[in-house]
């Protein structure tokens, strides 16, 4: 498998898609033509969702073909040279996916060799579950099984901070919440401006910043870019 799995799209202060976007052009290689998901969006449309994705992967000559334009979006899928999946609600992301029967076919498809990104809601989905998700329910999936293309679960836009004056839990607790739950499974917390990446069976992570690693039965972690990530195959 190819994976990039990016945290988020737009650090503080940058223009879309800018963190990555050397990185996405370098995982592209020879690749001028991606099938982009936009069923993320909730309140902006699914052709301003490609166009605007549009914008960035034309710096580097990529055509973004948005699935939505299509009828039979299974053969789309199949047919596709790599597989970019946007941010935004990630329980619209899934149900939408599952309401195109497409959770087998993404999966059959990435597993076979194809390229995938996804950033935010498009790393969720990548995923055992959606389960690790910071978004709010807005509308109900038929489960929150995804893609599984990893054994792990990803936190995006992981934050350390407890701001002042909030009395409720961390992301940290709500995290520890979920390992209680699901004793077996790692969770990655990945900051912002950070990706994993999977090529050649090596897990590497990208950006400036550690991932923070949850387990049960163990202290939380932070790892490092250029840190053996092997443990997530486990």
């Amino acid at each position: 498998m190819k994976l990039l799995l990016i945290s988020n799209s737009t650090n503080a202060g940058e223009a879309y898609l800018e963190h990555p976007k050397s990185e996405i052009k370098r995982f592209l290689g020879d690749i001028k033509k991606v099938l982009f998901f936009p069923w993320a969006a909730v309140t902006f449309s699914y052709d301003e969702y490609e166009k605007k994705v549009q914008e960035r992967f034309s710096e580097f000559g990529v055509e973004v073909d948005s699935i939505h334009h299509y009828r039979n979006t299974k053969v789309a899928v199949q047919e596709a040279e790599a597989i970019v999946v946007g941010g935004g609600n990630t329980f619209k992301l899934i149900k939408t996916i599952q309401q195109h029967d497409l959770i087998e076919v993404v999966r059959n498809k990435v597993l076979g060799g194809t390229p995938y990104i996804g950033w935010s809601a498009g790393s969720n989905v990548a995923c055992p579950t959606i389960s690790t998700t910071n978004d709010m329910p807005i509308t109900e999936p038929d489960n929150f099984g995804a893609f599984s293309l990893v054994r792990f679960q990803i936190n995006p836009h992981f934050l350390d901070s407890h701001p002042e004056g909030h009395a409720g839990e961390t992301r940290e607790d709500r995290i520890m919440e979920f390992i209680e739950m699901d004793p077996y499974v790692y969770v990655v917390g990945l900051r912002e401006g950070s990706s994993i990446l999977l090529e050649n069976t090596a897990f590497s992570l990208l950006g400036s910043k550690p991932a923070r690693i949850f387990k049960k039965g163990m202290a939380p972690k932070e790892v490092y870019p250029g840190d053996d990530l092997d443990f997530l195959f486990e």
